[in-house]
Order: structure tokens, then sequence, then C-alpha cells
């Protein structure tokens, strides 16, 4: 029953994976060697170390506002103000990240839709606009498009705990913030977890956002590897960045479940 799933698997995923970890280590005249690092690292260290860092913010970002939202719907008593954020939560997730760069590029331009609000309210005039089509654009767009998903999975996750700990909270005097970080985090705390590795590897994946609204250097990876496919037809470099994006969300993944043997491990101790 599960042979036509396994065999989807094996030859749009595993065997595809293979054959790039493999040609990775294969340098131009055929041997194995790690010359494809050693040039992947030289020409783009810089790259490497942006992605990382835009992506943790990113994703740090996106955790603060899941974790915010998610506690206020689980703590507030506007239904209003509840049913709009739920409506404006939803309409990210059926956006994908190609339009949502668009929709940024115009918003985040120098006189796009976000300054000419901030110019309306008085609180930026035309000579001081600035856009944001750089980093800060990228992590904007990130952040906008994964905050949904992460709210989405944490803010169930924490309605559906027993209320009976939140009301005695609630009884004793304790305030909104407190009962989240006290109460309410620490029991959701693994879906917290998981729902931050998949944004992590999601944002590291994407290739149309840094394109769109990033500057040409520093940029992120995968527009790298796009690059040296398109530009050079160089698989090896881009493999080898393939390879190292790889770790960059592995060790990710492994921190994880490292964290999360160990707690089965006090459970069942």
């Amino acid at each position: 029953m599960i042979a036509p799933a396994l065999l989807i698997v094996l030859g749009l995923f595993l065997v595809p994976l293979g054959l790039s970890v493999q040609q990775a280590f294969v340098d131009p005249t055929g041997g194995v060697s790690l010359a494809n690092f050693a040039k992947a690292i030289a020409l783009y260290g810089k790259d490497i170390l942006f992605t990382l860092l835009i992506v943790g913010l990113a994703t740090g970002l996106t955790g603060l506002i899941a974790v915010s939202v998610g506690g206020y719907l689980v703590l507030a008593t506007g239904p209003r103000t509840v049913s709009a954020l739920r409506w404006l939560f939803r309409l990210p997730l059926f956006i994908p990240f190609v339009v949502v760069a668009q929709m940024m590029r115009t918003f985040l331009a120098k006189f796009g839709l976000f300054n000419n609000l901030l110019m309306t309210l008085g609180l930026l005039t035309p000579e001081t606009a600035q856009g944001m089509l750089d980093w800060r654009g990228i992590v904007f767009a990130f952040v906008w498009k994964q905050a949904a998903f992460a709210a989405l999975v944490i803010g169930g996750a924490m309605a559906a705990l027993d209320k009976s700990t939140i009301e005695a909270a609630r009884d004793l005097g304790a305030s909104r913030p407190r009962i989240l970080v006290q109460i309410i985090l620490p029991q959701v705390r693994t879906t917290v977890m998981v729902t931050l590795v998949l944004s992590y590897v999601m944002m590291l994946s994407v290739l149309s956002v840094p394109i769109i609204l990033g500057t040409e250097s520093p940029t992120m990876i995968t527009v790298d590897m796009a690059w040296r496919v398109n530009s050079y037809r160089d698989y090896g470099v881009a493999n080898a960045l393939g390879v190292i994006s790889l770790l960059m969300a592995s060790s990710v993944a492994w921190i994880y479940l490292r964290h999360a043997a160990k707690e089965k491990g006090q459970t069942y101790g």
C-alpha cells in the first residue's frame, strides 16, 4: 500500500539527493576531492554567513510573533479582535513565496505603500524615506509568510491545553504575559521547537525572495546555486553549496532531536 509513496520519495528526493552529494565531491578532472567545497567557501563564504544570520533572525522573529499571537488568541476576551487576527493570519498561508516577494517589492520600495503610509501619518518625509529592498526586506517577507504558519500550529497547540491551570493562574491574579511565559509556553515548547525547525528549513530553501528583494552581495546561497548552474554550468560548486545548506538544516534538526531524546529519557527515567 505504501509502495507508490515510497517510489515517489525515492525517485524525486532520495536519488537526486544522493547524486547531488556525490557530484559535490567530484572535481572537474573526475577525481574525488574537496575542491568544490574549497571553491564554494572561497567565493561565497560571506553569503553562507549572511544566509545563517538572515534565516536565524527571521526564525527568531517568527517564533516570537507566533507565540505572542497564539497566546493572545487563547487568553484574549475580545471576540472581534480574535476573529480579525485569525483572518489576517490565514491569508499568508495561501500565498506562495514568489508572490510574497513581488508584493513586498512594491510594499517596501522607497515610495511604496509602507513609506506612503508613514508619510500620511506624519512619521516620515519624502526626503528621509528609504527603501527596504535589502536584507530587511528579505527578513520582513520571511517573517510575514512563516509567522502565519507558525501561529496556526502553535496557537492550535495552546488552544488544546487543559484550561484549568490557566483559570487557576487567573484566579491567583497572574497577568496574561506571566501566564503565557510560565504556564502555557512550557507545555507547548515541543510544538514550538518543531514549528521553528520547519520554518528554518523552509526559509533556507527559498530562492525567489532573495532574488527579488536582495542585493547582489551578500546574498543567500540559494541565489549562488542558481547562479553557478545558469551562468557557468558549474554543478560541482552548486552541489557543494547544496550540501552546505543541507548541513545547515540538518544541524538544527539534530539539535531538536537531541533535545527531544533527552526530554524523553528524563520522562521515562
